[in-house]
């Protein structure tokens, strides 16, 4: 499906088509680029409007790909509304800057999104149509899911825009292969799942990848310590889905209880029942009566317990 602005274009064009196969001349347009059509815009063919302020706003400009036309019955209105004589009046047209995008220009706007100069950009295909004169601008989260290392070559779609005119933007899109240095954290050896890895079982390794939407990769301390939920073969990347953090309490642990009950501090020895981190409520055995309860983890070998003294009513107090 065509895109709207595409569409206006089109049409636009096979207006000027029209006009020029039935000989009637096709006046060429006033370029402009910002949101308004301003009276030095006009003063450019009509002197008369050099006498207002050069910033007074006569009209809106048009939007990318399409034509404005002021009509003599138009200027003659908005001669008369500032108190101008014209002497007389034809038709004018404006229309906003176009041009075609650079492949330059999309490979630097695609370095300056991924925060890296020296990447690879290799242009490939690029949106056909003419845009505004304007800023291109791409978003790192709208890259599509990166290629496997094993198709480097595959080029991306990146869709972007061109910003201009203030606050406004006009989609386009580019093909391009890209590479961009990355860092990936690798098993040095086969790593069991449940088991913290340690500093000497890992190694940071830098390569050359297709970006992705993560701006973020592992680091060594964010690896080492985890516990990797499923085996990881040596020699392969780690990724944070693979990890989990250690368990502060194993099922099994003795534990030191803290029985809090209003000002009131009590300390005693239960068994976990469960395995928990930081934050999660456990169920805990009492050592000594082998009663039951469940106590939140306050950090390793510790859980916290707030207990609730019963409600005495006004007769049970008598």
């Amino acid at each position: 499906m065509m895109h709207p602005v595409q569409l206006l274009i089109a049409l636009s064009l096979a207006v000027t088509s029209a006009l020029a196969a039935t000989g009637q001349p096709v006046s060429p347009c006033l370029h402009i680029e910002g949101d308004a059509i301003l009276a030095r815009d006009l003063a450019q063919t009509i002197p008369a409007f050099s006498v207002l302020p050069p910033d007074t706003k006569l009209g809106y400009a048009p939007i990318p790909g399409v034509r404005r036309f002021f009509h003599a019955s138009e200027l003659r209105r908005i001669a008369a509304h500032h108190k101008i004589e014209l002497s007389r009046a034809g038709e004018i047209c404006f229309e906003r800057t176009m041009e075609a995008l650079q492949p330059e220009e999309v490979s630097q706007a695609m370095r300056q999104a991924l925060g890296q100069p020296d990447a690879h950009v290799e242009i490939q295909e690029l949106s056909r149509y003419p845009v505004p004169h304007g800023q291109v601008s791409f978003d790192r989260s709208a890259l599509p899911a990166a290629p496997s290392l094993a198709n480097t070559a595959t080029p991306q779609l990146w869709r972007g825009v061109v910003r201009y005119g203030g606050d406004h933007r006009y989609a386009i899109w580019a093909r391009a292969r890209i590479l961009v240095h990355a860092a990936r954290i690798v098993a040095t050896e086969d790593l069991a799942p449940g088991r913290p890895i340690e500093a000497r079982q890992v190694r940071m390794e830098e390569y050359d990848a297709p970006p992705s939407k993560q701006q973020a990769s592992l680091t060594l301390d964010r690896v080492v310590g985890k516990l990797p939920r499923l085996p990881i073969k040596a020699l392969a990347a780690i990724t944070a889905l693979q990890l989990e953090e250690p368990k502060d309490i194993e099922r099994g642990d003795l534990v030191e209880v803290e029985v809090r009950s209003g000002g009131a501090r009590l300390a005693l020895q239960g068994r976990a029942l469960a395995d928990g981190r930081k934050g999660d409520m456990i169920p805990v055995r009492n050592t000594t009566n082998a009663k039951s309860f469940s106590a939140r983890v306050q950090e390793k070998g510790r859980v916290v317990l707030t207990a609730t003294l019963p409600s005495i009513s006004k007769d049970q107090s008598q």
